[in-house]
C-alpha cells in the first residue's frame, strides 16, 4: 500500500504564493510519478501538475504555465507544488496523486492524498 499526505493549504489573497507538500510512505518503490489534481466546488476535478520523481519529465496545466512548479525530493519522499501569482479561480481542493506513469488523467493515478483547501481571496 501507498499512503499520501498533504499539507499546505491555507487562505491567501490574490497575487500571493503557496507551496503545498505531499508526503508518500509505504510501497514507494511501485511509485513513478506524482500528480496535482484539484476540485471546485460544482467542477469537474481538473488536472494541474505531474512529475517523474527524476524530475525529467513534468507537464502542467495550461492554466498554471508560468505560475506553478512542481518538484520533488526523493530523499523526503516529498513531492511539492510551489503555486505562484495566485488568482481566485485557483481556489479549490487541491489533492496529490501517484501512480506508475506521468499523465494528466486522473484515472492514471491509483493512490490519492486526503486533499488541502486552498482559497485565494479577490
Amino acid at each position: 500500500q501507498v499512503q499520501l499526505v498533504e499539507s499546505g493549504g491555507a487562505l491567501v489573497q490574490a497575487g500571493g504564493s503557496l507551496r503545498l507538500s505531499c508526503t508518500v510512505s509505504g510501497r514507494t518503490f511501485s511509485i513513478y510519478a506524482m500528480g496535482w489534481f484539484r476540485k471546485a466546488p460544482g467542477k469537474e476535478r481538473e488536472f494541474v501538475a505531474a512529475t517523474s520523481w527524476s524530475g525529467r519529465i513534468t507537464y502542467y496545466a495550461d492554466s498554471v504555465k508560468g505560475r506553478f512548479a512542481i518538484s520533488g525530493d526523493n530523499a523526503k519522499n516529498t513531492v511539492y507544488l510551489q503555486m505562484n501569482s495566485l488568482k481566485p479561480e485557483d481556489s479549490a481542493v487541491y489533492y496529490c496523486a501517484a501512480g506508475p506513469s506521468v499523465s494528466s488523467n486522473w484515472g492514471g493515478y491509483g493512490y490519492w492524498g486526503q486533499g488541502t483547501q486552498v482559497t485565494v481571496s479577490s
